[in-house]
């Protein structure tokens, strides 16, 4: 495993849209391996592909519970409303109040290329919905209702 850099704010790699993934070979292991372990290192709770210059539709999250792994994901479904602080590893000390939803269910492919759905809430469904926006070249700050001095 290796930490990689992450690419801050002013990268054209954060505004492109991803690729999906099509091959679930070792050489994706190393990365999902590298892009957790590079989170970490980082405080970070969330990392997406774009933030390490990879243009395709992965990212990975641990909120405290556990890594998670989500590779082509989609956003399916989303419910009611949360406002709150939110950051991002390619924005080091910029914090914003954004409003995210409450409750949403994603279907993904894990690292093996199994198919799975999850519902996620609060602080999770807030990553998941963050990661998932960088997989379309959209950073935090075009959710921010007022940024906050940290």
């Amino acid at each position: 495993m290796a930490i990689r850099n992450v690419v801050k704010e002013g990268d054209p790699v954060l505004s492109k849209v991803c690729r999906p993934v099509d091959k679930f070979d070792d050489k994706l292991k190393a990365l999902l391996d590298d892009m957790y372990e590079t989170m970490v290192a980082n405080d970070g709770v969330g990392l997406a592909g774009p933030q390490v210059g990879i243009l395709r539709r992965i990212f990975v999250i641990d909120i405290g519970d556990g890594r998670l792994e989500f590779i082509n994901p989609r956003i399916v479904s989303t419910s009611g409303v949360q406002e709150g602080s939110e950051g991002c590893l390619s924005c080091p000390g910029e914090y914003g109040i954004t409003k995210r939803p409450m409750y949403v269910t994603v279907e993904g492919y894990n690292r093996e290329g199994d198919r799975f759905s999850l519902n996620a809430e609060g602080l999770l469904a807030k990553a998941i919905c963050h990661e998932n926006d960088h997989l379309d070249g959209i950073l935090f700050k075009e959710h921010v209702i007022r940024m906050e001095k940290k």
